[in-house]
C-alpha cells in the first residue's frame, strides 16, 4: 500500500487497517459480527450488499493521497519497444515523456495530455490507433510510484513482419476526452516520434490465447479466433463481482464490514513457481485462483471495475473513491498483471464497467429520479465516463479475449446506452465485443431499443431464472438476427438472486439448503442440464455462473472456486465436446421444432445444420422423435455422455432421412446428447 507518513502506523498494517485505527470504534451492539470471508450470511444477518458504506474511510483515503511530490525533469522523448515481439503478444511502446504525478491538476496527466500511437503492419493492414496512458515510473506495480516520466501504449500485433509506429502527443485542457486532438497543442519532443519493430510468428500452443489469436466479432452469434477461425464458447465464473477487491492490490479498501477484502488464500496452493507476482510475492492467491479455473477447464471470469455505492463498494480505478479524474497507476498495473496472466491461461475477461447503483442518476430498478454522486456524469457519456473508458481501453484493450459490458442491471436510458457503446466502439482499436446486462423483467425494454442499427452493441449478457436459460437465450439470438446484427448471447447470471448456482454437495456441509435452512430446490445436475446445455443448445455463446448471497462462497464473499468444483467439470466436458468434435456452430441454428418442442420447453433441445448435422439433447433421457422428413440420405447416430464425457458411443444401425426417426437414450433418467451426422 502507498501510505503517507501520517498513516505509517506499523509496517504490517494495510491502509484500511490504518484508517480504521484513526476512527472511533464502532459500537458492537449496532452491527453484526464480521462473517468469515467466503461464507454466506445467516437469516438474521444484514444482507452485505445493503449494508451502509463507511464513507469516512473513503474520505480519509482521499485526504491521505494528497501529498507533495518532488518534481523531476521531463523525459527526453526516447521511445523504446518492449515485450515478446511475436504475433498476438503484448508489445509495449514506452515513451520518456513529461514528468507528472497522479494528483497533478495543472496539467492533469489523465485529462490534459493525450497520447495516441498508430501502429501499422508493413502490408498496410491492419492499422491500429491505440490510446496511451500515464504510467508513473514504468514499474508502479512493484514500486507503488505515483509520479514519473513513463507514458505507454500497448499493441497485440496480428501479423508477423515489420510494424511501424508514430506517436501523437498533445497537451490542452481536457484534450484526452475531446472529440478531436485539434483542441490541444502538439508537444515536442514527444509528438511525431516514430520507429519500427519486427514481429515473429507466435510460438504458443494450447489454451493460451496467443496461440490462436484475438477473439473477434464477425457478424455472427459466436466470437471467432482471428488465427484459427474457430468459434469460441465460454463457461466460467460470474461471481464474485468483487473479484478485484483484493488485499494485495494497492490502495484497495473495504467500506462495508461484512464485505471484507479478499485474500484468495484458498488458492495459494494453486500458484506455481514462475507465475507472476508483484511487490516481492504479492498476488499469489488471485493468480492461483485463475490457475485453478483454467486447470478445471473453465475459460472465463467476470468482475466489476467500478462499484462505488454498489453492493461491494470496494473497487475503483481511481487514487481514491471519488477522485474520478485521477487514476491509480500502481493498482491498475497490478490489475494488468492479473489480466495478462488470464490471457495466457485462456481465460476470457468479462469487464463489467458499472452496476445499477452507480450507472446513472436513477435509483434502483424502478429508475426513480435522484442524484447519485458516484455515477459517471449522471449516466451521460461526458468527461468522467469518457476518461474512465479511455483509461481502461488504453491499459487493457490489448488483451485478446474480452467484452465490455455497459453495466450490470443497467438502467441508463437508450440514448445514454447508445452513446456509451459508441464511445467504446470509437476508442477501442480492436473492436472487442460490447454487451449489456439487464434485470430479467426489463430485458424487452432494454434490449429491443438497442437491436440492429439502433446501437453498436454486438451482444447481450442475460440474467434469467436458471430453468429459463434456453427460452430466453433463444429469444435474443433470434431477435438480434431478425434485426440485422446477430448478437453474441450468453447466460451470465442465474436467478433466484439469493441462490444462483449451488455449491457441490458436502462443501462446507452443504446438503441442499440455504443458510436459513430452506431447501434450494435444485442442484448442480439441474444447472448442467437446463442452464449450461440449455444455453448452448439455444445457440448461446456460453455461460458464467453466479453464486447468490445465501449460500457458501457467494457473489460478494467468494474466495474458493473449489466450492463448485464438480460444476466446472461439467463445463469442461461440454466445451470439450464442441471443440474436440469440431462442431460447426456458425452454420447451426436452434431447431427445437424438429423434436416436437416448438414452445422451447425443457423436454428436448435440437441444434442443427439442416440436412447435415443434428444435435439433440435430452435432459431426462428417454426417447424423442427427430423429424428428418426434409433430409435425404443416410445418417449415423452416436451418443455423448454430458455427465462424464468420454468417447462417442455409436448406435448399432444407421438412420435414413425422409421420415421421422426415434432416438432412444442409452439409459433412462439421465441426460444424453445424440449426434446425428449425414454419411
Amino acid at each position: 500500500m502507498k501510505l503517507p507518513p501520517l498513516l505509517r502506523l506499523a509496517p504490517a498494517l494495510t491502509l484500511v487497517q490504518a484508517l480504521v485505527l484513526t476512527l472511533p470504534p464502532a459500537r458492537s451492539a449496532a452491527t453484526p459480527p464480521l462473517a468469515r470471508p467466503g461464507t454466506g450470511f445467516s437469516a438474521g444477518e444484514v444482507d452485505p450488499g445493503h449494508e451502509p458504506a463507511r464513507l469516512e474511510l473513503a474520505a480519509a483515503q482521499k485526504a491521505a493521497v494528497r501529498k507533495p511530490v518532488a518534481r523531476q525533469p521531463d523525459g527526453d522523448g526516447t521511445a523504446r519497444i518492449t515485450g515478446e515481439l511475436k504475433q498476438w503478444h503484448k508489445v509495449t511502446l514506452n515513451l520518456a515523456g513529461p514528468f507528472a504525478a497522479e494528483t497533478d491538476t495543472a496539467p492533469n496527466p489523465f485529462t490534459d495530455y493525450r497520447l495516441d500511437v498508430t501502429f501499422i503492419h508493413e502490408s498496410g493492414s491492419p492499422s491500429y490507433r491505440v490510446p496511451g496512458y500515464f504510467a508513473a515510473d514504468g514499474d508502479a506495480a512493484n514500486t507503488s510510484a505515483t509520479a514519473g516520466t513513463v507514458w505507454r501504449a500497448h499493441v497485440s500485433p496480428d501479423k508477423p513482419g515489420q510494424w511501424s509506429y508514430r506517436v501523437a502527443f498533445t497537451r490542452g485542457p481536457s484534450v484526452a476526452t475531446a472529440e478531436t486532438t485539434a483542441t490541444g497543442t502538439a508537444l515536442a519532443p514527444f509528438d511525431g516520434r516514430s520507429g519500427t519493430f519486427t514481429v515473429a510468428t507466435t510460438d504458443k500452443t494450447g489454451r493460451d490465447f496467443r496461440a490462436s489469436g484475438r477473439l473477434t466479432y464477425t457478424g455472427g452469434h459466436y466470437l471467432r479466433y482471428a488465427g484459427s477461425g474457430a468459434p469460441f464458447l465460454k463457461a466460467g465464473a460470474d461471481a464474485p463481482e468483487t473479484l478485484l477487491a483484493y488485499t494485495d492490490f494497492d490502495d484497495t479498501i473495504a467500506l462495508k464490514k461484512n464485505v471484507p477484502l479478499k485474500t484468495w488464500s484458498p488458492h495459494l496452493r494453486d500458484w506455481h513457481d514462475g507465475d507472476p507476482t508483484w511487490k516481492d510475492g504479492k498476488g499469489k492467491g488471485l493468480i492461483g485462483a485463475l490457475n485453478y479455473l483454467s486447470a478445471k477447464g473453465a475459460n472465463a471470469f467476470s468482475f466489476l471495475t467500478y462499484n462505488a455505492a454498489g453492493d461491494g463498494d470496494n473497487v475503483w480505478p481511481f487514487i481514491s473513491r471519488d477522485e474520478k479524474y485521477h487514476y491509480d497507476c500502481s493498482k491498475l498495473d497490478q490489475w494488468g498483471i492479473v489480466f495478462d496472466h488470464a490471457d495466457q491461461l485462456g481465460l476470457f475477461l468479462h469487464f463489467k464497467l458499472q452496476e445499477n447503483e452507480n450507472d446513472d442518476n436513477r435509483i434502483g430498478p424502478e429508475r426513480k429520479p435522484g442524484v447519485i454522486p458516484e455515477s459517471l456524469d449522471g449516466g451521460l457519456t461526458g468527461p468522467e465516463r469518457k476518461l474512465y473508458l479511455r483509461e481502461l481501453i488504453a491499459r487493457f484493450g490489448h488483451t485478446l479475449a474480452l467484452n465490455w459490458n455497459l453495466g450490470e442491471e443497467n438502467t441508463q436510458s437508450p440514448e445514454e446506452q447508445r452513446a456509451m457503446a459508441q464511445f467504446i466502439s470509437d476508442t477501442d482499436p480492436y473492436g472487442h465485443l460490447i454487451v449489456i446486462h439487464s434485470y430479467p423483467s426489463q430485458q424487452n425494454r432494454v434490449y429491443e431499443a438497442l437491436l440492429g442499427k439502433r446501437s453498436v452493441l454486438t451482444g447481450a449478457s442475460t440474467q434469467n431464472a436458471w430453468n429459463k436459460a434456453h427460452q430466453q437465450t433463444l429469444k435474443w439470438v433470434r431477435a438480434s438476427a431478425a434485426a440485422g446484427r446477430p448478437w453474441v448471447v450468453c447466460n451470465d447470471e442465474q436467478n433466484p438472486a439469493n441462490l444462483g448456482i449451488p455449491p457441490d454437495p458436502g462443501y462446507q456441509g452443504f446438503a441442499g439448503n440455504d443458510n436459513s435452512g430452506k431447501p434450494v430446490g435444485y442442484d448442480l445436475h439441474d444447472i448442467r442440464k437446463l442452464t449450461l446445455w440449455g444455453t448452448l443448445m439455444a445457440g448461446g455463446a456460453g455461460v458464467e455462473y453466479y453464486f447468490g448471497y445465501q449460500l457458501a462462497e457467494n457473489d460478494l464473499r467468494l474466495e474458493d472456486f473449489r466450492s463448485r468444483d464438480r460444476s466446472w467439470d461439467f463445463c469442461r466436458i461440454a466445451l470439450g465436446f464442441f471443440r474436440d468434435h469440431a462442431i460447426p456452430l456458425d452454420r447451426m441454428t436452434n431447431a427445437d421444432e424438429l423434436v416436437g418442442n416448438p414452445a422451447h420447453e425443457n423436454s428436448a433441445y435440437c441444434l442443427a445444420e439442416p440436412g447435415r448435422l443434428y444435435l439433440v439433447y435430452l435432459p431426462a433421457g428417454g426417447a424423442v422423435r427427430l423429424d428428418l422428413t426434409a433430409a435425404s440420405g443416410e445418417f449415423t447416430l452416436e451418443w455423448f455422455n454430458p455427465r462424464e464425457g468420454g468417447p462417442l458411443a455409436p448406435a448399432s444401425a444407421p438412420i435414413r432421412g425422409g421420415a421421422p426417426a426415434t432416438l432412444t437414450a442409452p439409459t433412462a433418467n439421465a441426460d444424453w446428447l445424440a449426434i446425428i451426422r449425414r454419411r
